[in-house]
């Protein structure tokens, strides 16, 4: 029997073996996504009157609460993170907008600025969580 070796590409720096393009592109989509998103709040907020403010508003009010959960969430596998978080952020959208129904203060203003706190909440404990288990594992080793 023989054995086949597959020679790997020298680190000399002559040549560098090529990145996946999937990998390049994650980032593009993640950067072009917050963008949507942060113009989709602003418009809202400001109350432009443009053709794109609805779907970019609501691009918004979907993807700000996800991250927010998805980032929460790290150890799940992959699809169960994304329908989670998904399902995550109508729950949120929709106990924001019942919430300011039952109490008379429905407004559009009001529940971007209420689900954008809301986002920011967790993604800040999701910080703070993360930054606690790093000093703990300075101080272990």
């Amino acid at each position: 029997m023989q054995t086949l070796r597959i020679k790997t590409p020298s680190t000399d720096g002559a040549e560098r073996p090529r990145a996946r393009p999937e990998r390049d592109l994650l980032p593009l989509l993640a950067g072009a996504a917050t963008a949507i998103g942060g113009v989709g709040a602003v418009l809202a907020l400001a109350d432009v009157d443009s053709p794109l403010r609805g779907p970019f508003t609501l691009f918004f009010l979907f993807a700000a609460p996800s991250v927010a959960i998805a980032a929460a969430l790290r150890g799940l596998a992959p699809f169960g993170r994304v329908l989670v978080s998904v399902a995550g952020a109508i729950t949120v959208n929709m106990l924001v907008a019942q919430g300011m129904l039952a109490v008379h203060h429905w407004s559009m203003h009001g529940g971007v600025a209420a689900v954008t706190a809301l986002s920011a909440l967790v993604l800040l404990l999701v910080a703070v969580r993360r930054l606690r288990r790093r000093t703990a594992r300075e101080r272990t080793s």
